[in-house]
């Protein structure tokens, strides 16, 4: 992982230890965690720390807190994957409602946009006059490279980040670069753009279904794919967000020469207090393409 733990909070420097200590196995599946006050003692950290790690560990599908017992291990380690698919109890869990395409009103501060351009027309004059290339802006490469370092735990230098001029042409890019003679599987049901683009590009497709907290397990082991484009964070238009252990799931899924198109959007828009770590920081490897959007956070017109 590119995570730069040793700048990090106390408490998101505690949830990753025991998020590693999980997902290694030292602490297995339907093990008891230690109390928050041995926890904090452990560690030399605050029992709020303690419990802000744990709360973390909580949203992120992990463990589970049991009244009077404490928390318990719900991540678990399949055969062939990591993860099983299921949350544990998870026949308890409601379906999320699909993603609400209503727009929510808010105020934007042309004001401030204002006074942004003309500061830039002033500073940069003719410069921008000249054509940007081909990958996009330095300038924007660069502000998103410090963004996603900042929010997402991605870190990538800007000549690694490539701006398109929306998601269409951003599928196609990746389909000329990964090949056009492999096999590349969607969820069903998924957004309609994602299907068609890749149907117009004459790839073999194939669909897999998708259960309560990502692909059904056994439609993953089986499928014919080497190439996955998938949506872990509120999927449309099921509403459904990968578990951890789904999350883990793919990435041992792409560890035999495959690919994962992570394709991000909306998760700014996170409930979480902190936002779920993507795929590509936590594969370690580059087998992971990430994709996201500034239609939600800005507008399309930007």
């Amino acid at each position: 992982m590119n995570d730069n733990i040793s700048n990090a909070p106390a408490y998101i420097r505690l949830y990753r230890k025991l998020r590693e200590d999980i997902v290694s196995g030292v602490y297995a599946f339907g093990d008891r965690l230690p109390s928050k006050r041995l926890l904090s003692d452990e560690n030399g950290v605050s029992v709020i720390t303690a419990e802000h790690a744990y709360a973390l560990l909580l949203e992120e599908g992990y463990v589970e807190s049991r009244q009077r017992s404490g928390y318990f291990v719900i991540f678990r380690m399949e055969e062939g994957f990591a993860g099983t698919g299921e949350r544990a109890h998870a026949d308890e869990r409601e379906e999320m409602p699909p993603s609400a395409e209503a727009e929510t009103e808010t105020q934007f501060p042309f004001s401030v946009l204002a006074r942004t351009m003309r500061s830039v027309l002033n500073d940069y004059g003719e410069i921008l006059l000249s054509r940007s290339p081909n990958e996009g802006t330095l300038f924007l490469r660069t502000e998103i490279s410090r963004y996603l370092a900042r929010s997402r735990g991605i870190a990538v230098p800007p000549e690694r980040i490539i701006i398109g001029s929306g998601s269409e042409y951003l599928y196609n890019l990746i389909i000329g670069v990964l090949g056009r003679d492999k096999t590349y599987g969607i969820e069903d049901p998924s957004y309609a753009i994602i299907e068609k683009t890749y149907r117009l590009s004459g790839v073999d497709l194939e669909l897999l279904p998708l259960g309560k907290d990502g692909l059904k397990s056994s439609a993953l082991k089986t499928c014919r794919a080497q190439v996955l484009h998938l949506t872990p964070y509120r999927s449309f238009p099921s509403g459904v967000t990968a578990s951890a252990s789904k999350r883990h799931e793919y990435i041992m899924w792409a560890k035999e020469g495959r690919y994962l198109v992570e394709d991000d959007y909306e998760s700014e828009f996170s409930v979480l207090k902190k936002p779920e770590d993507t795929l590509f920081s936590q594969s370690g490897k580059d087998n992971v393409i990430y994709l996201n959007t500034f239609t939600k956070s800005i507008s399309p017109s930007l």
